[in-house]
């Protein structure tokens, strides 16, 4: 304590501004806290033991994390032994993964720091491929200096958790791995796991087998648009945990019979109608902003279109644009920011559902508008061939259809052929090819949304034939029943689009 005999003590590290604030705080216990002071506030704060005011700044800066900072704001609670800040900032990281990775500061991680991220069994990826992308962007930022930790990278990539199909023409072309070895043994050692049959693969054990288990984020619904009675661009969301609902961003014009996807983080808004035009724009909401942007239109106006995501692209199928159904499909490359048409339906179809299963796409009922019917064939997209094909018919014409898929199988719920409503819902399995009845809804639906989450389908809104719907009710395949939600929306809604996503902090 030889500062006690002092005349003068010397503060290191400290600059007087920041001194005065601390001492104010000591003496009227307020301080603020802001983007511009708490990098010298917090390390000041931790230097002269005000535990107080380091908690507040951490509070803050956990407040800012964000895709763009979040390794940043990491290192420097590392730097400043914040444990409770640090690993939050570290799950955010692994929670955001496919976020992070877009930004400077993954690209300026140590290989250290690399191998920790991509080696967490937390880490949330809807795909092992994310991973091996990231790192190879991560080696071609400095392919120079960083070519020779190829290697060390790979180990940590769980190459047999890949498909068949992406490790033949992805990652055996990819020069990175041709030019390696011991890389080409980590592909070979993939290989052979795909190789045995599927009841064996089970026996493999090695860190590159085992299947990653992020810890979710709890999930919100989110309702988009919609028809009530007139186009809307209202936005409300769903908290299954708290079960209420609640307002965001609005649409940045009124739209209904949109396209809405979940893709990368985000949520499209794809065509749609918006009171007097059939319209080509997309828009897209960051939940982590609150806030809408765009991105190029499609290359043809589409109203109620089946929209879906199959791989890393966006499809737009079928729909109306404002004279005549149609059968063209296109897709949205977000790593180019281009639309382009791929191969045409069989037949038109405008109030088309769609849904993902095993890697195809299946374009469900509509109306066709040539001949008038509301249809119940359904057709299948193979993007490997570029062709639909026909698979079985629906045991009944269902137009504006509620299409979702749940536990591999594609579900039809509702829709209409010509005024009659159903409330029926078919069940269709791909691997039989055949459709099945199961339990009919509480209410008679069509033009609802669909979600699937927690091994329930859910079916929002829709119109009954006379008036819009703001009740939610969900199916559980384990009972085959559904039942109602409690609350519902704050107005009915039809032709409004849905998608699940994360819960925004």
């Amino acid at each position: 304590m030889s500062e006690s005999k002092a005349h003068h003590v010397e503060i290191r590290d400290v600059d007087g501004e920041t001194l005065m604030k601390l001492v104010n705080y000591i003496y009227t216990a307020e301080i603020e806290v802001s983007e511009d002071n708490v990098q010298v506030l917090l390390p000041a704060a931790s230097l002269l033991q005000l535990m107080d005011v380091q908690q507040v700044c951490c509070d803050f800066l956990q407040a800012q994390l964000h895709p763009t900072n979040c390794l940043g704001i990491r290192a420097f609670a590392d730097l400043h032994a914040c444990t409770g800040l640090l690993s939050l900032a570290h799950a955010y990281a692994e929670q955001h993964f496919t976020d992070v990775i877009l930004g400077e500061e993954f690209m300026a991680l140590s290989l250290q720091q690399v191998c920790s991220l991509i080696s967490s069994d937390k880490l949330t990826v809807s795909t092992e491929e994310k991973v091996f992308e990231a790192m190879i962007a991560w080696i071609k930022h400095n392919k120079e200096a960083r070519f020779e930790y190829m290697p060390k990278l790979m180990e940590h990539v769980r190459l047999p958790l890949l498909s068949r199909d992406y490790l033949v023409q992805i990652v055996e072309e990819e020069p990175l791995i041709k030019n390696n070895n011991i890389c080409k043994d980590f592909l070979i050692e993939a290989m052979k796991y795909h190789l045995l049959p599927a009841d064996q693969r089970h026996l493999i054990k090695t860190d590159r087998t085992r299947p990653r288990t992020p810890v979710c984020l709890p999930k919100v619904m989110m309702v988009v648009g919609g028809q009530a009675p007139k186009a809307i661009c209202s936005v409300e969301c769903y908290d299954f945990q708290e079960d209420r609902w609640y307002q965001v961003a609005n649409l940045p014009s009124r739209r209904c019979r949109a396209g809405v996807v979940y893709m990368a983080g985000k949520v499209y808004a794809v065509g749609g109608f918006n009171g007097s035009l059939r319209v080509r724009t997309v828009d897209v909401y960051d939940g982590l902003k609150d806030q809408w942007s765009s991105v190029p239109n499609m290359q043809e106006r589409r109203s109620t279109l089946g929209a879906a995501v199959l791989g890393d692209l966006l499809f737009a199928v079928g729909g109306f644009d404002g004279s005549t159904g149609l059968s063209s499909v296109e897709a949205y490359n977000p790593k180019t920011n281009e639309w382009m048409f791929v191969a045409p339906m069989n037949t038109r179809r405008s109030s088309v559902g769609v849904g993902v299963v095993d890697g195809k796409l299946y374009a469900v009922g509509g109306y066709d508008g040539a001949s008038r019917h509301c249809l119940s064939t359904v057709e299948e997209y193979n993007p490997a061939s570029n062709k639909w094909c026909d698979v079985a018919d629906m045991s009944t014409r269902r137009s504006g259809a509620g299409v979702g898929v749940l536990n591999g199988q594609l579900y039809a719920a509702g829709g209409h052929d010509g005024p009659l409503v159903r409330k029926s819902v078919e069940v269709y399995d791909p691997n039989t090819n055949t459709w099945r009845p199961v339990c009919d809804m509480n209410m008679c639906r069509r033009n609802a949304g669909v979600c699937a989450i927690n091994g329930l389908l859910y079916v929002i809104g829709g119109d009954d034939g006379s008036c819009n719907l703001s009740s939610v009710e969900h199916y559980d395949p384990t009972t085959d029943k559904w039942s109602l939600i409690p609350t519902n929306m704050s107005n009915g809604r039809s032709y409004a689009g849905v998608s699940v996503i994360d819960k925004p902090l």
